[in-house]
């Protein structure tokens, strides 16, 4: 967050009526108006952040919040998620890579915007998770949120990859490895407030580097990931 967090907090005009709200942290310059654009365009207002920003959105009511990757990070994200007003909100990362994102996997990164920012990409992203933003679950049954994910092959073959999203159904995720459609497997991932949790599935779909897991209908430990998703997507 460099030295952008010594400006302050820019306040919403009061003459606005306010619906849903995304905070923007320690993002000033062009990217920062790129994303205001992005997210107006599907009528979320945001909020320019400065200043003491972990402190405000302990405080503040929030639908989502775009975190610049850096030094500061850790302690905005984890000021966000132990709010009682913001623990589930959709949390955007901007900058770093899938892997750095990681890092910090325990605040829940539900998406991330790639660096250098360009509109396109950043559009598509607002668009695929605004219904989230804007609180019509009924819409969207999918979860994104970013985290490592282990998984053991029948053959007993393991490798990581890093998750796009998750419902109560499946999971995508991204790993480089060969696998087939109808490949069972084993797999392993923990979601905030949910500890580890290991399930059988079937690679349902691939494209390239990214495919789709199915959860094994039978596997009772499916239970937990539903319960999990549901409590998320309460209002």
């Amino acid at each position: 967050m460099d030295n952008a967090f010594a400006v302050g907090t820019a306040q919403l005009p009061t003459s606005r009526k306010v619906g849903a709200r995304a905070a923007l942290v320690g993002i000033q310059d062009a990217r920062g108006s790129l994303l205001q654009d992005c997210f107006r365009q599907f009528g979320i207002d945001t909020t320019p952040m400065y200043g003491n920003a972990a402190d405000y959105l302990r405080k503040e009511k929030f639908d989502a919040c775009v975190v610049k990757l850096g030094r500061e990070a850790g302690t905005i994200m984890e000021s966000v998620r132990k709010s009682p007003s913001n623990s589930r909100i959709i949390m955007y990362a901007l900058g770093g890579t899938a892997q750095e994102a990681l890092r910090y996997s325990k605040f829940g990164i539900n998406a991330m915007f790639q660096e250098p920012l360009e509109r396109p990409a950043a559009l598509k992203l607002v668009r695929a998770t605004q219904m989230l933003v804007l609180h019509e679950f009924r819409r969207y049954v999918r979860v994104p949120i970013i985290t490592e994910v282990s998984l053991v092959t029948s053959d007993t073959r393991r490798f990581t990859g890093t998750s796009h999203d998750v419902s109560s159904g499946g999971i995508s995720l991204e790993a480089h490895q060969e696998l087939a459609p109808g490949q069972s497997l084993e797999v392993s991932f923990a979601l905030l407030t949910l500890p580890r949790i290991w399930v059988r599935g079937n690679v349902s779909w691939r494209n390239g580097s990214r495919f789709g897991i199915r959860f094994d209908p039978r596997d009772d430990r499916r239970s937990k990931i539903k319960e999990w998703v549901d409590a998320y997507l309460e209002c």
